[in-house]
């Protein structure tokens, strides 16, 4: 049994949900398994960073505030020493501030005037011990090629260097230390909220991906149930517009589709109602005459040869009709390639005169031309001398005894026009509206064509290469059927 495929609703649902679900994944993992990590990272740079702007001071008088500043900005614990790890000045992300304070308190006792304030004397000031492990510390300092050192010793990143300190003639120690611990107890408040939102999110995520889901489905499910109703008379071109431009033009494509196959249902029951009595009545003539052959007229070789002559007549009357009808369809279904040529039409139309000649002469028909020259147009050559000899040919079996056909060329005002004049007994005028369509010539002026395609085919062409056609005629004197092309 094969197996159903899920609805585009179901499967827009199932994305959505695991948009939603793939970006609470991420959140999961940036806020816990690589917050640490990230933190980390994060607090090493800052305080490279900061001995770095240490070191670039070192040579200031005001190096004492600035480490100060650092400290306090960037929880950091720094020492400068000597290289022995005598203690030359020290701080912490505390001290900026309790000199702030300090300084400013107006209740603090004033100290006598010939004692020294001992906080101000800075530079002899140790607010706190040295690290544990600094003696670790100076000897990888010693080691170190660079004259720099960095690790991590526990909990703690170390970054050390020489530098310059102002006040002093020989090389002095940087000593920088940052706790990198302290984001530990955060993850377990973070995780525990997260949980909280995750699980809210996820709820609220996948009831608003079902009900966008929901929303884009619908649409489609109309357009859906539009396109089975497709060439049928409960076909409805009204359709809910607006939702979004591709389906709009969906919706638009449908309408054109459906008139398409309308017209196509439309020409097959036309097809099927008018062409079959043309193709019966050869089909009924080769039947009978074979028939007649073989019962009757087979021994009389005279007749045989006679009843056979109308087999072959017949059998080509309706060859001609097939391929009038081949050639209309595939007129109907095409279009002028976009790289036309550029056709000589006096030359095509002297070409298809000439035909008639050679074909008519025995008949003794006559050709008058009066054709321009050097009239060029654009288009397909073989179409267009299709055209022309349709004419030619309408204009032959509708000439009555004068056998005389005139054809004419002309070109003004960006146009060229073609002129065929028979000089038959003419269209009644209620028939000249007529006179184009298809199958009119053969049920309603006496069969005299093969199909009655002939001048829909000409129509067709003309109208593929952006032309017109028009006739004009008068009962006793002939008709003129005239086709107006763009010059090149």
């Amino acid at each position: 049994m094969k197996k159903k495929n899920k609805s585009f609703r179901f499967r827009l649902w199932v994305y959505f949900a695991l948009f939603t679900a793939f970006i609470f994944t991420v959140l999961w993992l940036l806020q816990t398994v690589f917050l640490q990590s990230f933190y980390e990272a994060m607090l090493m740079s800052n305080a490279r960073s900061a001995a770095e702007r240490i070191i670039a001071s070192g040579s200031s008088s005001s190096i004492n505030d600035v480490i100060d500043r650092i400290a306090h900005e960037n929880s950091l614990l720094v020492f400068i020493t000597d290289r022995e790890g005598s203690v030359m000045f020290s701080s912490d992300e505390f001290k900026g501030a309790r000199r702030g304070r300090r300084e400013g308190m107006d209740t603090e006792p004033p100290a006598p005037a010939n004692e020294e304030k001992p906080y101000l004397s800075e530079r002899n000031i140790n607010y706190r011990m040295l690290p544990e492990g600094f003696d670790v510390f100076l000897g990888k300092l010693r080691e170190s090629e660079s004259g720099t050192v960095q690790y991590t010793s526990g909990s703690v990143f170390v970054y050390g260097a020489y530098m310059d300190y102002y006040g002093t003639d020989s090389k002095a120690v940087l000593y920088v230390g940052a706790t990198i611990d302290t984001v530990g107890p955060s993850v377990s408040i973070i995780s525990m909220q997260l949980v909280w939102v995750t699980g809210l999110s996820l709820i609220i995520g996948f009831v608003l991906s079902w009900f966008i889901a929901k929303r884009f489905s619908v649409p489609l499910g109309r357009l859906n149930e539009k396109a089975k109703k497709m060439g049928d008379k409960e076909y409805s071109p009204d359709f809910g517009r607006r939702f979004c431009s591709e389906l709009d033009e969906l919706n638009d494509t449908l309408d054109k589709t459906n008139e398409k196959l309308l017209r196509s249902k439309d020409f097959q029951m036309e097809l099927l109602a008018n062409v079959s009595h043309d193709l019966r009545t050869p089909l009924t003539m080769i039947k009978g005459y074979s028939e007649m052959i073989r019962d009757i007229s087979w021994e009389d070789r005279e007749q045989c040869e006679s009843d056979l002559a109308v087999i072959i007549k017949e059998a080509d009357r309706l060859t001609a009709l097939v391929n009038e009808i081949l050639e209309y369809s595939e007129l109907q279904s095409d279009t002028l390639p976009k790289e036309t040529e550029r056709i000589d039409a006096s030359a095509l139309i002297n070409r298809a005169a000439d035909t008639f000649e050679v074909l008519y002469k025995p008949e003794k028909l006559v050709v008058e031309r009066c054709i321009a020259e050097g009239v060029f147009v654009k288009g397909s050559s073989a179409r267009l001398e299709r055209a022309v000899y349709n004419l030619l040919d309408n204009a032959v079996r509708h000439t009555g005894e004068s056998r005389t056909v005139r054809l004419c060329l002309s070109a003004g005002e960006g146009k060229a026009s073609i002129a065929v004049t028979d000089f038959g007994a003419g269209i009644p005028e209620g028939e000249k509206e007529h006179i184009w369509d298809r199958y009119y010539t053969s049920r309603q002026r006496g069969g005299k064509g093969v199909s009655g395609l002939g001048l829909a085919i000409v129509k067709r062409i003309v109208t593929l290469h952006g032309g017109e056609c028009s006739v004009s005629s008068e009962q006793g004197r002939g008709s003129t059927f005239v086709i107006t092309l763009p010059l090149a």
